[in-house]
């Protein structure tokens, strides 16, 4: 016991007086805030000046979401000084405090009925084993909070409707990246106006979701709207590769062969084995099911596949589905009315 009660204290010891050391040889890296020599530098090292363009570059859209929320922060502090300022000049207040003065005058009808709280369970895919009492009444909770907001949000826009405020910082701009479609399967007419590209893996149950919303924004929007899809599998989905390699497969066949094999394979995600998709396949009219299995089994398009994968990730592709509305990021199977605000938006 002391032997080892001894070497213990040696490296104990030994530790800190390499940590001295070091701290003695190594100095903490030197950087000397400047005004910048122009409007695009970012900083410069052994002689050589970087932009901030260079300096963002593969990080533009997590740049941009910390951007925006920071804005909303500084936006939401900005309401909220307007809030207290027309709440405490309104001759109801009295006494009453601010909560006290919403709650009372603002908020005061907000109910929340069983439908919703079914709906909101329904529609969040909530398991049934899940669901209890304790989970009703926070959802409750959740929902009125969304409604007080709306309701507090409303009666504040109506007040300053016929005063303006002016605001002197700028909302970030959306990054906007140049996305080739390249030789991608498109759904939809090639010189639509607006481009879909989606990263997307056959496997996943949110991008099954967001084939839906495509095939929702397709009908709606006809030829002002054409999807590209691109593969993006996640290596912890063991069949997904395999399923995109059978999508493009069928694609090189043309017609809507992908197509068709897209819509099974979201609608079956349980059911992407190679043999199953050929068997599907053979049932497509007019599809030469031996070229198809050729190129099931020779891997065909494999290195297209990888290829894609590459470059969503130096397009900042995190997770799936992700999609590029010409050229601007939509991170998860957002509702068709998100992608509708961005499409009419682009359309104008």
């Amino acid at each position: 016991m002391k032997v080892k009660g001894t070497l213990l204290f040696c490296f104990i010891v030994l530790g800190v007086c390499i940590s001295a050391c070091s701290n003695d040889v190594v100095s903490a890296p030197k950087f000397v805030f400047s005004p910048a020599p122009s409007q695009e530098a970012a900083f410069k090292f052994q002689g050589k000046t970087y932009t901030t363009k260079e300096l963002v570059e593969g990080h533009e859209n997590d740049i941009y979401e910390l951007e925006n929320k920071l804005f909303e922060l500084k936006m939401n502090r900005v309401k909220g000084v307007i809030l207290k300022n027309l709440i405490d000049s309104d001759p109801r207040k009295g006494k009453l405090t601010e909560e006290q003065f919403v709650q009372k005058h603002i908020v005061s009808n907000v109910k929340v009925t069983d439908k919703e709280i079914k709906d909101f369970i329904q529609e969040r895919k909530i398991p049934e084993q899940h669901i209890n009492d304790q989970l009703k009444d926070r959802i409750q909770k959740f929902i009125i909070q969304g409604k007080t907001q709306e309701l507090v949000d409303a009666w504040l826009n109506k007040k300053i409707a016929k005063s303006p405020v002016e605001v002197y910082f700028s909302e970030p701009q959306q990054p906007v990246f140049d996305v080739k479609v390249g030789d991608a399967p498109i759904l939809g007419n090639k010189n639509a106006k607006i481009t879909l590209v989606e990263y997307s893996d056959f496997q996943c149950p949110y991008c099954a979701k967001g084939s839906k919303i495509m095939h929702e924004i397709k009908k709606k929007y006809g030829d002002k709207v054409k999807v590209a899809f691109k593969n993006f599998p996640l290596p912890f989905h063991k069949q997904a590769k395999g399923a995109a390699l059978a999508g493009l497969c069928a694609n090189e066949q043309g017609k809507d062969y992908f197509w068709k094999l897209h819509d099974y394979m979201f609608d079956n995600q349980s059911k992407l084995d190679a043999t199953n998709l050929k068997k599907i396949a053979a049932n497509f009219k007019g599809f030469d099911q031996g070229k198809f299995n050729d190129c099931v089994d020779k891997n065909k398009y494999m290195a297209k596949i990888d290829a894609d994968i590459e470059e969503g990730r130096v397009l900042g592709v995190k997770s799936t589905p992700t999609f590029f509305l010409n050229g601007k990021i939509i991170s998860g199977a957002l509702p068709v009315e998100e992608f509708s605000k961005m499409i009419d938006q682009e359309l104008k």
